[in-house]
């Protein structure tokens, strides 16, 4: 048995303070199926070309059907992506000004194939306008594949930010560098800095709207009291409604602290999610707008990780809105 502190050290946990992914040795996986269909819209949709013939764009991606994923196994990326993707065209005859429309179908784009190796085909809806179709088979084709290599080194880097989590040697290289840098520098980096590695991460805003048979007041203190959170979140809360008070939900799942309280108007809470990378935090603004019987919630949850949008969304969506619905109408009825 190896000595304390002589063990393999891609297993020596004390090369980080929490502990997580030590050397980034252990596999983590993301998917990328949502952050995907987005980042494919964005690259392709809009996408022109022209020529004599006339002028054709990309108008909508009408299907893509399929999956994506990164992971990360000895500070290694692995890429997964498999797309079955369909897009619609629409042209105009330089001469006659005749529109016609058609499909791009890319019926398998994957990390198997190489970009200008993936199949691409073109066809119109009938009629005549044959030039189009060939203006689209060649300059549109050439700019689909530039779309999509787009897409692949947008999965690659703007994706992945923040998968590869520094490691304490690599904190010390930086220090190292600061403090080769020269006075002037050292004297803008305050003591602890030298320790603290941060990566920079991908973020989202997610703005949600709910209506509440309930007066703003009332769903007010589901948010700020203690008892009503742990009834609605089912699990024990810690719940202190000051500026700075503390905030922790579902066993431990969220946490966070809240940063601004005005009774039955608006609440500011700094809030993250346990599986969220380190000490990475969103914004998240409750503002209760109070319409006699009813109050409409209006949610904006800003600096989201990218890989975490989808659930996060789901999270507020079940475990909070629809829960907090059930709550109230306990309540009603009770009192009835």
């Amino acid at each position: 048995m190896a000595k304390w502190g002589q063990g393999d050290p891609r297993w020596i946990v004390e090369e980080r303070a929490d502990a997580t992914n030590v050397n980034n040795w252990h596999w983590t996986e993301r998917d990328a199926t949502g952050w995907s269909k987005s980042k494919l819209k964005e690259v392709l949709v809009g996408l022109a070309v022209e020529g004599e013939a006339g002028r054709c764009e990309i108008s909508e991606l009408k299907q893509a059907e399929g999956e994506a994923s990164c992971s990360s196994r000895k500070g290694k990326l692995i890429f997964f992506y498999e797309w079955n993707l369909r897009l619609a065209w629409r042209g105009t005859v330089k001469e006659s000004g005749e529109k016609h429309k058609g499909s791009v179908e890319i019926p398998n784009l994957s990390e198997e194939n190489e970009v200008d190796d993936t199949e691409i085909n073109v066809s119109k809806k009938k009629g005549e306008g044959d030039v189009l179709k060939d203006l689209m088979r060649t300059e549109g084709t050439t700019k689909v594949r530039e779309a999509l290599r787009d897409y692949l080194k947008a999965l690659k880097t703007e994706f992945t930010l923040g998968m590869i989590l520094p490691t304490k040697a690599a904190g010390q290289d930086v220090a190292a560098e600061r403090k080769l840098s020269g006075n002037a520098v050292q004297a803008s980096v305050s003591p602890h800095s030298s320790d603290i590695v941060g990566v920079k991460i991908p973020t989202v805003k997610i703005i949600m709207r709910e209506i509440f048979s309930s007066p703003a007041d009332e769903l007010y203190s589901v948010f700020t009291t203690k008892e009503l959170v742990q009834k609605f979140s089912k699990c024990p809360a810690v719940i202190e409604a000051e500026k700075g008070g503390k905030l922790q939900m579902f066993d431990g799942c969220v946490s966070g602290e809240y940063a601004e309280l005005v009774p039955s108007q608006r609440i500011v809470l700094k809030w993250r999610c346990r599986n969220w990378p380190d000490e990475h935090y969103a914004t998240v603004t409750l503002n209760f707008k109070d319409m006699a019987a009813e109050t409409e919630l209006q949610l904006e949850c800003k600096g989201v990780p990218v890989a975490n949008e989808d659930s996060t969304r789901q999270c507020w969506k079940k475990q909070y809105f629809e829960e907090i619905r059930i709550l109230l109408q306990q309540s009603k009825d009770n009192m009835e």
